[in-house]
C-alpha cells in the first residue's frame, strides 16, 4: 500500500482535492485495481512462473482477458472465490516473462458497490510462485491406478497414439478448475498404461474457439507436408460455430504448431471430434466426424490430411438416437474363431444410454473407405449394442499406431448426469482401464465387441491375499477378506458353475454399511449391479442405480475378473464379452467380500483375490 498512501500523502500537502483510487497491492508483484463493481484489473509486477488463483466452485465463472503488452492473449474462465476459497489453481505465466502482463478480469459476483466488490476473498487470495503444491489432497478417493489428472477437470480422452515404446493420451481439460469451462488439451504418457507421467499442457484455446475433442496420427510418408513422422493432430474449435482445425508437432506431441489454414473442414450445423486413421487399402486418409444433433457419422477422404472430401453419411433414424452423438472411432478387427474381419464404429452418446446419461454404443459392418455399412440381424434391422453396460463408460476412443496389432482403448469414467458434482475437487474424473477389443460371435448369429483388461494390467498384481477352488456355495454363503493398503484397492478373479441355483450373490461390504451388490441370474443369462448403497450416493438423484448386463453365456457358467479402485468398480465377464463400468464413493474401503446363492447352490471353480503393487 506504500505507493497508493505516498500519493495520497502529497496531494493533502498540495492542497488538492483528491479522488482515492480503488486500489490496493494484493501480495508482492500484485497489483489489483477495482474499475467497478464487476469489473477489475490485476497486474503482475513481479517475476514468478505462476499466477495462483482462488477457486469457490459455487459461484459463477469469472472471465479474464489476459494482456500482454496491451494485446489479449488468450481469455479464461475461472470461478474467483467471494466468500470462500475452496482451492487455488496455477496459471502459467512464463511464457510472458520479459512483458507487460494485466488480468482484465469481469467478476459476476453480483455486489451493489465497488467497496462490496474488494471484499471478495480472492483479491487477497491472488498471489505469485515460482511451484505450485500439486500433494495429493485427496486420497480418499482419488483411484490409485487409473489415469486422473493432476489437478481441474478432464474429460474425453483426445489425440491418443503410441510411439517409441510411449503411450500418448490427450484429454478435454480445464487447467483453472474441477467443472467443464476452459476446453484445452491436456497430456500424459505412460509406458506401462497404468503408472502416468503429467506433461505441460499441449493445444491451448485460440482465436476460433475452445479445443474440443480430435484424433493425432503420425505421418510417416509426409503427406501433410510437414515432415516425415510428423505427429498430426486434428480437433473440433468450438467458438459460435464448431469447426475442425489442424496441428502438428515435430516433438512427439509435447508441442504443437498450429496450422495457419485453419479451419480445414466447415459445415453449416454442428459436427465435432474428428477421428482420423490411415487406410491401407485405399492408400489414404479417413475421417469419422460426428454430426451430433443430426445423430450421424459423416465419412470423409484425403490425400494430405488438409483437404477432405465429404463421402457419406451413416446413422439417421438407427440406433439410439437420443441426446446428440459424439465422440466417434472406427476400426477392423478379426472376428475370433473365423478367418473373417469386420468393421466397427464406436458412437458415444449423450443422453440416451441403457441406464441414463451418457454411453458408447457400437456398429458392426463393412466401410470400403467411403460408405460405412451396417450387419442387420434376422429380422432385417441394424440392432443397437452397447459397450459397457454400466453407467460410467463415455467418450471411448483407441489409440493410432498400438503395437503388434493391437486396437486399445480407453474411455471417460463417469456419466454427463453428475460427472460435475461427484465428491472430489481438486479433480474431477479418471479414465477407464485400458482395454482390448475383440469381436466374437452367438448363437443368435450376430457378432459382439469384447472388452479384454489389457496386459500390462496384470503386472499391478502383488501378493494373492485369497485362493480358493472347488468350493460349493450355498444360501448360508461364505466370506472373504480384502486388502486394506492403499484404500483397499485389489483385483478379484472368480468363476462359477451356478449347477441349479437360481442365482449368484456377490458382495463387496464394509463396516460403515456400504455395500455393492453383484447378482448372476444363470436363468437370464443377466449380471446385476446394484450400487444403491454403496457409500455417498446423494450428490445427484441419477447417481443411486442398478445397472444390467447380457452375459453372454448359455450354460450357467460365468467368470469375472472385478478390478476395485478408490472410487470405481470395473468388473469384466467371461473373458470381456460383457463389461459394466460403475463409480462408486465408499465411506471406508469395502473389506469384505461374500459370496451366496439363492434356491440352490453353486460351486466355485476358482476365486482368488491379489493386492496391487503401485
Amino acid at each position: 500500500m506504500k505507493r497508493i498512501t505516498d500519493r495520497i500523502t502529497a496531494a493533502l500537502m498540495a492542497g488538492a482535492s483528491l479522488i482515492i483510487p480503488s486500489s490496493s497491492l494484493a501480495a508482492d508483484g500484485v497489483e489489483v485495481n477495482h474499475l467497478g463493481v464487476n469489473n477489475t484489473l490485476v497486474r503482475v509486477t513481479g517475476d514468478s512462473d505462476f499466477l495462483i488463483l482462488p477457486v469457490q466452485e459455487s459461484i459463477d465463472d469469472a472471465r479474464i482477458n489476459v494482456l500482454v503488452d496491451g494485446k489479449i492473449a488468450e481469455t479464461i474462465y475461472v470461478r474467483l472465490a467471494q466468500s470462500k476459497t475452496d482451492y487455488t489453481v496455477p496459471f502459467d505465466i512464463s511464457k510472458y516473462k520479459g512483458h507487460n502482463v494485466i488480468l482484465d478480469i469481469v467478476a459476476p459476483h453480483g455486489r451493489s458497490s465497488i467497496r462490496e466488490a474488494k471484499d471478495a476473498v480472492c483479491w487477497e487470495g491472488i498471489h505469485l510462485s515460482d511451484t505450485f503444491d500439486s500433494t495429493d489432497r485427496e486420497t480418499k478417493y482419488r483411484p490409485r491406478y487409473h489415469h486422473t489428472p493432476m489437478h481441474g477437470w478432464m474429460n474425453d480422452p483426445n489425440g491418443m497414439f503410441y510411439k517409441d515404446g510411449i503411450w500418448h493420451l490427450y484429454y478435454q481439460h480445464n487447467p483453472y478448475g474441477s467443472k467443464w469451462q476452459n476446453m484445452t488439451w491436456g497430456h500424459s504418457t505412460s509406458s506401462d498404461l497404468v503408472n502416468w507421467k503429467h506433461h505441460p499442457l499441449a493445444i491451448y484455446p485460440d482465436g476460433l474457439g475452445s479445443i474440443f475433442s480430435g484424433s493425432c496420427v503420425i505421418d510417416k510418408e509426409n503427406t501433410a507436408g510437414m515432415g516425415k513422422d510428423a505427429l498430426i493432430a486434428l480437433y473440433t474449435s468450438a467458438g459460435t460455430s464448431q469447426m475442425q482445425s489442424l496441428a502438428s508437432s515435430t516433438d512427439n506431441g509435447e508441442t504443437f504448431s498450429v496450422y495457419p489454414g485453419n479451419p480445414i473442414i466447415t459445415l453449416e450445423t454442428e459436427a465435432r471430434d474428428p477421428n482420423m486413421f490411415w487406410n491401407e487399402e485405399t492408400k489414404e486418409w479417413n475421417l469419422v466426424l460426428a454430426h451430433a444433433l443430426d445423430h450421424e457419422m459423416l465419412f470423409f477422404s484425403s490425400p494430405d490430411l488438409k483437404n477432405w472430401t465429404l463421402q457419406s453419411a451413416f446413422g439417421k433414424g438407427i440406433g439410439a438416437q437420443d441426446g446428440v452423438w459424439e465422440c466417434p472411432d472406427l476400426f477392423r478387427l478379426p472376428v475370433d474363431g473365423t478367418d473373417s474381419q469386420k468393421w466397427v464404429l464406436l458412437c458415444n452418446l449423450n443422453p440416451g444410454g441403457p441406464f441414463g446419461g451418457s454411453a458408447t454404443q457400437y456398429f458392426i459392418g463393412e466401410f470400403d473407405g467411403k460408405k460405412f455399412t451396417a450387419d442387420t440381424d434376422a429380422d432385417g434391422k441394424i440392432p443397437t449394442k452397447w459397450m459397457d453396460f454400466g453407467k460410467d463408460h463415455y467418450a471411448t476412443v483407441s489409440w493410432s499406431d498400438a503395437p503388434d496389432n493391437r486396437r486399445t482403448v480407453i474411455g471417460w469414467m463417469s456419466n454427463w448426469q453428475y460427472a460435475a458434482d461427484v465428491p472430489t475437487s481438486q479433480y474431477r474424473s479418471a479414465n477407464t482401464l485400458p482395454r482390448e477389443m475383440k469381436l466374437f460371435t452367438q448363437p443368435d448369429g450376430q457378432i459382439y465387441l469384447a472388452s479384454v483388461p489389457s496386459p500390462e494390467l496384470e503386472k499391478m498384481r502383488g501378493k494373492t491375499v485369497t485362493s480358493l477352488s472347488g468350493k460349493s456355495v450355498g444360501k448360508k454363503g461364505m466370506s472373504v477378506t480384502l486388502p486394506s493398503a492403499n484404500g483397499g484397492i485389489c483385483e478379484i478373479t472368480a468363476s462359477f458353475d451356478s449347477k441349479n441355483a437360481s442365482s449368484v450373490i456377490l458382495t463387496l461390504a464394509n463396516k460403515s454399511g456400504d455395500k455393492v451388490v453383484m447378482t448372476y441370474d444363470p436363468k437370464k443369462h443377466t449380471m446385476d449391479f446394484d450400487r444403491r448403497e454403496s457409500g455417498v450416493v446423494d450428490f445427484s438423484e441419477n447417481f443411486p442405480a442398478v445397472t444390467v448386463s447380457p452375459t453372454f453365456e448359455q450354460n450357467g457358467k460365468v467368470n469375472l475378473r472385478i478390478f476395485i479402485d478408490r472410487s470405481s468398480i470395473e468388473l469384466f465377464g467371461n473373458d470381456g464379452k460383457f463389461v459394466m463400468t460403475n463409480l462408486v464413493f465408499p465411506h471406508e474401503p469395502y473389506s469384505t467380500l461374500s459370496i451366496k446363492t439363492e434356491n440352490g447352490n453353486a460351486r466355485i471353480e476358482s476365486l482368488k483375490v491379489y493386492s496391487i503393487n503401485i
